[in-house]
């Protein structure tokens, strides 16, 4: 029900505009996009961001934390995720991964040296916080 939500979100969404805070992209040169910000209403003082972000191949974002709600959905290709004291895990075109807003997302890269990955993140977050920080020793 949730990727059905998620699909149908992204139809309703026309074109894409470049995200400005750009601070996770991976060094390999990921291409992260926004395709929606809105106020939640219901929920003071929160917002959702809807982003694709695209490896190429073997392309990897470093060490981050976003202190938010996020769901990933991959759209093409592998990744592999990693969060700090769990296993890392593979996922597959059509396969979904939660992160918690106290995680810190230590591997975050495209499971394959050939072939691109592309992903679309949902993101639910304070209003005015930054969209990814770097992790950080003593959590808030």
């Amino acid at each position: 029900m949730a990727i059905r939500i998620i699909l149908i979100i992204v139809s309703m969404v026309g074109g894409s505009i470049a995200l400005a805070d750009q601070s996770a992209t991976a060094q390999s040169g990921d291409g992260i996009k926004e395709l929606m910000a809105r106020t939640l209403s219901g929920a003071r003082g929160k917002e959702i961001r809807l982003i694709t972000v695209a490896y190429p191949p073997g392309g990897a974002s470093p060490p981050h934390r976003h202190q938010a709600q996020v769901f990933v959905f991959v759209l093409e290709g592998s990744v592999t995720m990693q969060l700090e004291g769990s296993p890392p895990v593979t996922l597959h075109s059509g396969e979904a991964f939660y992160e918690g807003p106290n995680d810190i997302h230590v591997v975050s890269a495209n499971a394959s040296q050939t072939m691109p990955a592309r992903m679309l993140v949902f993101i639910v977050k304070d209003k005015g916080k930054p969209l990814f920080s770097a992790p950080f020793k003593g959590r808030p």
